[in-house]
């Protein structure tokens, strides 16, 4: 068993850099599996996210590589149309692979995916959009499997996604790109995430183009080359170190990162009054102040990122007065607020009466329940003080860690395999601004 220690109250100061975006780097390796000439990414995060990726890809017949943060991916011939349930229950993006294999072999069978549970996350809209491609697909409740077969292969197109879906977007483009034909993807998602993949596809030659806002026009391909990729900085460790930064009273030089995609996170920080300055190499994060209360709604790009819910509302444990925190994205992702009550945090969880919640909220109201709550009010400022604590989730993981860097005495965080689903060597880059953290291994 492996736990944090960690003793709050020190400020923290310094430089720090970035690793590339978890959320990309799964799904460039799902996309060189498109390919059967070998793919080369660069700046991959060594997570255990990654690893589970490239378990799942050797598995199917590929070749992965690692080159400290770069990665060789071949997928010459899928030797397997399956995924085990063990992979497929440690990460998400698993399902992603009926792209790759409906588009090579004609056949997938990919249990029900698992990861982080922060709601039910149903991958319901891709199904609907897989079938328009000429998909048969149905789920076995006997075996835990999706079985997939396009028996005259994929063709293009029109789809509209009932609501705004990341990862249902990007894999119905995964599923476009060798299709027959040209596929039209109306109400897509338009996250930096999203272009990135769609710029690693282009590499490949794939022809892609974001119409509009949240129109995708691909016309498909009769096969790919390979090509090397660069995987951009991850906006959700930028928003973890910043917060770090001001909610330690501190200040943290975050190394080569760029506003764009933190733009609605700049704002709010204007709002509360944190400090933040952007420079040519980085942008710099400090406390200049008392911090003000605010209000913020959760929603997909370009609104806050629900990633960035958890941190924030350790933030607004700093700040003068009451802020309410409305998540519309998940119907269950405030299962860190009982650990932050442990520490003295003054939250209340509610859910807001909404005109029509089938069309404000994006999951689908089927899966919510009358034990999730759809808001927090939080009152501050607290004095946060030491617990022990678990984490259930990944971003949640992140969430309690600032709130131990900021309190009084010394806090012990189990859970940390979640953690390492995201963040590398995230003590020891937190050490090295000054925190008091130590992973701890009991045998």
């Amino acid at each position: 068993m492996e736990y944090f220690e960690i003793t709050g109250g020190r400020r923290l100061k310094g430089k720090t850099n970035i690793f590339g975006s978890k959320n990309v780097a799964l799904k460039v390796m799902v996309a060189a599996c498109l390919s059967e000439i070998e793919c080369v990414i660069e700046n991959i995060p060594l997570i255990s996210d990654v690893r589970i990726m490239a378990d799942i890809i050797e598995h199917l017949g590929g070749k992965v590589v690692f080159k400290d943060h770069k990665l060789l991916v071949k997928m010459e011939k899928f030797s397997s149309d399956k995924i085990s349930l063990g992979n497929a229950a440690e990460i998400r993006t698993s399902y992603m692979f009926l792209a790759p294999l409906l588009a090579r072999v004609g056949t997938a069978i990919i249990p029900n995916p698992g990861g982080c549970r922060i709601g039910a996350r149903p991958i319901d809209r891709v199904i609907d959009g897989l079938k328009k491609m000429g998909v048969e697909i149905k789920y076995q409740s006997k075996d835990g499997y999706f079985h997939a077969v396009a028996p005259n292969g994929l063709h293009g197109t029109v789809y509209k996604f009932e609501k705004s879906t990341h990862t249902g977007t990007e894999t119905m483009i995964l599923a476009a790109v060798l299709a027959k034909g040209t596929t039209v993807l109306q109400n897509a998602a338009q996250e930096p995430e999203v272009d990135e993949l769609i710029a690693f596809l282009r590499r490949l030659g794939a022809k892609i183009q974001r119409e509009n806002k949240r129109t995708i026009v691909i016309q498909g391909v009769s096969k790919l080359s390979g090509a090397k990729f660069k995987v951009f900085p991850d906006r959700n460790e930028i928003v973890t170190l910043a917060v770090a930064g001001i909610i330690t009273e501190g200040d943290v030089f975050i190394k080569n990162v760029q506003q764009k995609g933190l733009e609605e996170f700049l704002e709010m920080l204007n709002e509360v009054g944190a400090g933040y300055k952007i420079e040519l190499d980085g942008i710099r994060f400090f406390y200049k102040g008392s911090l003000k209360a605010a209000n913020v709604v959760t929603g997909y790009y370009p609104g806050f990122m629900t990633d960035w819910q958890g941190p924030w509302a350790v933030l607004m444990t700093k700040a003068e007065g009451v802020s309410i925190l409305h998540e519309r994205v998940y119907e269950n992702r405030f299962t860190y607020v009982e650990e932050l009550k442990k520490m003295g945090a003054n939250i209340e969880l509610f859910s807001p009466a909404v005109d029509n919640p089938s069309k404000y909220y994006n999951f689908n109201i089927s899966d919510d329940k009358k034990i999730f709550y759809h808001a927090a009010k939080i009152k501050g400022p607290s004095v946060l003080h030491n617990a022990v604590m678990d984490i259930s989730d990944l971003r949640a993981g992140a969430t309690l860690v600032l709130a131990a860097l900021s309190a009084q005495g010394k806090s012990i965080l189990f859970g940390l395999e979640y953690l390492d689903r995201g963040y590398e060597q995230f003590e020891q880059r937190l050490k090295k601004l000054g925190a008091n953290i130590k992973r701890v291994q009991e045998n």
